[in-house]
């Protein structure tokens, strides 16, 4: 069986373009939880495996709990998430999986009640980065975990 396209090897300078902006986009002030909320979400409605195996392990090393993880696919039955978190997840639907209507002005509204122009910037920015992640390992079926001990996730101890 031939292994697929690895594409930090065949165009190095997008890969690491793409790393930057993840990067950048760490330091941001949109909140840390929020962003992991996002990209676990993400990774949920595009079946992207590596990425949603990795995003729960930097989550729980962040301090988030374990139960709101297990809820992140139930988020509108859940007790658990704040109505700023709601919103966040609601948009991340909404930009992953684009429909004819686009960002309902319900929905915008309900943003701007929880986030500043910046952090609706640097929201639709982590929205955006991580389909783009998702659609690459997708591609490539890079194994869950595989860089667990390269980015200091075997720590999470979730096995």
């Amino acid at each position: 069986m031939s292994s697929r396209v690895n594409h930090f090897k065949t165009i190095p300078a997008l890969a690491k373009t793409l790393g930057e902006a993840s990067m950048t986009l760490g330091k941001a002030s949109l909140d840390k939880k929020i962003k992991y909320l996002v990209d676990i979400r993400a990774s949920q409605l595009n079946h992207c495996a590596f990425c949603l195996d990795m995003h729960v392990k930097e989550a729980k090393l962040h301090g988030e709990r374990e139960l709101r993880l297990y809820h992140v696919a139930i988020w509108r039955e859940s007790p658990l998430f704040s109505a700023k978190e709601k919103a966040a997840l609601a948009l991340t639907e909404a930009l992953t999986r684009i429909g004819e209507q686009g960002v309902s002005e319900a929905l915008y509204s309900e943003l701007r009640e929880h986030f500043s122009e910046v952090e609706i910037s640097e929201l639709t920015f982590s929205i955006a980065l991580i389909n783009a992640w998702n659609r690459l390992q997708i591609l490539s079926q890079m194994v869950p975990g595989a860089l667990d001990s390269a980015y200091g996730l075997d720590r999470a101890e979730l096995h």
